[in-house]
C-alpha cells in the first residue's frame, strides 16, 4: 500500500465522521438514515440523485430558509412556536433528517415522520402583530415552504452537481417531490419547473421583510463559531445560499454580492463539494 493511500484513508474517515456527527444527534440516539429498497422514491429517481449531495443540500437548504422567511405568516410560525433562535443547528439538522428520511428510508418510517410533522403543524397557529391569523397547516403556506425548498435544492444541484441536467429531469424532480408536499397538505402543488416558478411569482406580493426577518437571516448566515454546522463549510455555505437566491429575493433581504465575490463563492463551494464527494466515495 502506498504512503498516499495510507494517509488518505484516515482523512476520509475523519471527514465522513464529522459530517455524520453534524447531521445526527448522537445524544438523542440518531444514526444515519439507511437507504431502503422500499422507500417512497426508487433508487432510480431524480430525488435520490439530488438529495445525495451534502454540499448542494446545505447551500440549497439555506437558500430555501431565506426564501421561506420572507413570508410573514411562515416567519411568525417559526418565531412564535420554535426554539430556532436558541438552536439553529437543531432545526437545520431536523430539516435535513426529514429530507433524508422521506427520500431514502423505508416507506413506513417516512410516512410515520410525515404524520408526526403534520401533528406538530396542527398545534402551530396564532396572529401576526397586525392581528392577521396564521396556521402552519394552511395549504397555501405549506405550498410556499414546499416550492421554495424544492426549487432551491434543484438550483443548488444544477450549480454544484449536475449543470448539464436536462429539463425533463428537472421537471421529473419537481413532480416527484409533489408526493411529499401533498402528504404534508400543501396546495397547490407544482409538477414542473415552470409551474414552480409561476407559483413563486404569484406569492411575491405577500412577501416582506421586518426586524424579525433580518434577525433570523443574520442567524442563518452568521452562525456561532462553536456551532458544528458552521465547521464545514461555515459561512461559505451561507454565501452559496445567498448566491442561489433570485435577484428580487436578495434585494428584499438587502443582500448583495459582486460578480467577483460570487465567482469566488462558487469556486470555493465547488472545492468543498469535491472534497466531500471524495471522502464519501
Amino acid at each position: 500500500m502506498s504512503e498516499r493511500s495510507t494517509t488518505a484513508n484516515p482523512l476520509k474517515r475523519a471527514i465522513r465522521q464529522h459530517v455524520v456527527d453534524m447531521f445526527n444527534a448522537r445524544e438523542r440516539g440518531e444514526a444515519p438514515v439507511v437507504r431502503s429498497g422500499d422507500a417512497m422514491f426508487a433508487p432510480t429517481s431524480v430525488a435520490w440523485r439530488v438529495h445525495g449531495d451534502v454540499t448542494a443540500m446545505m447551500a440549497g437548504g439555506i437558500a430555501s430558509l431565506l426564501m421561506q422567511m420572507l413570508h410573514p405568516r411562515v416567519l411568525a410560525g417559526v418565531w412564535d412556536h420554535s426554539n430556532f433562535r436558541a438552536d439553529m443547528h437543531g432545526r437545520l439538522r431536523r430539516t435535513a433528517r426529514f429530507i433524508a428520511t422521506t427520500t431514502y428510508a423505508d416507506r413506513v418510517e417516512a410516512e410515520a415522520l410525515i404524520a408526526r410533522v403534520r401533528s406538530v403543524h396542527d398545534r402551530v397557529h396564532g396572529r401576526l402583530p397586525d392581528s392577521t391569523p396564521y396556521a402552519a397547516n394552511d395549504p397555501a403556506l405549506l405550498a410556499w415552504v414546499h416550492v421554495t425548498e424544492v426549487r432551491s435544492f434543484l438550483a443548488a444541484w444544477i450549480r454544484y452537481g449536475e449543470p448539464w441536467m436536462s429539463r425533463a429531469d428537472q421537471d421529473r424532480y419537481i413532480a416527484e417531490m409533489a408526493a411529499i408536499g401533498g402528504a404534508l397538505g400543501a396546495q397547490p402543488l407544482p409538477r414542473t419547473v415552470r409551474e414552480a416558478d409561476r407559483l413563486i411569482a404569484t406569492m411575491r406580493p405577500a412577501l416582506s421583510v421586518d426586524a424579525r426577518t433580518r434577525e433570523v437571516a443574520d442567524m442563518i448566515l452568521r452562525p456561532p463559531v462553536s456551532d458544528r454546522f458552521a465547521a464545514i463549510p461555515g459561512r461559505l455555505a451561507g454565501e452559496a445560499g445567498v448566491d442561489l437566491l433570485p435577484r428580487w429575493a436578495r434585494d428584499l433581504h438587502g443582500l448583495s454580492s459582486s460578480p467577483m465575490r460570487a465567482s469566488l463563492v462558487r469556486a470555493g463551494t465547488l472545492g468543498v463539494a469535491g472534497t466531500l464527494r471524495w471522502a464519501f466515495r
